[in-house]
């Protein structure tokens, strides 16, 4: 079992430091090449590059108030949450289907059922 995750290529939890502007603030965000790829695919999904993305995920949280103390480890959340959502069929895996259109009440009503 542990030989697909132990023989996976080592870039992929190579991590990489970005730098990116988030009202007019200049950060950087360290994650592993993994959680890059999966950012940049669901940013594509609605027309974004990662950046708009992280920087709509990061205003879109405030505004819920959320306390983004480890900003780096909601973005993990949020990457593996995508990958659940495609798994349970909440998010389709055709990636040219905008995360946008879907019906967002309706997925995270079955997810909180599943959790609970």
């Amino acid at each position: 079992m542990c030989e697909l995750f132990i023989k996976a290529d080592a870039r992929l939890w190579e991590s990489a430091t970005r730098s990116l502007r988030i009202d007019g603030m200049v950060t950087s965000v360290r994650l592993e090449n993994f959680f890059w790829a999966k950012l940049e695919e669901i940013a594509r999904r609605d027309g974004m590059n990662v950046v708009q993305l992280i920087t709509r995920l990061h205003h879109e949280s405030i505004d819920a108030g959320h306390d983004l103390g480890n900003f780096t480890s909601f973005l993990r959340v949020c990457c593996a949450r995508y990958l659940d959502l495609q798994l349970s069929g909440d998010i389709p895996a055709d990636v040219t289907r905008p995360i946008s259109g879907l019906d967002a009440p309706v997925i995270l009503g079955r997810e909180r059922a599943k959790y609970h």
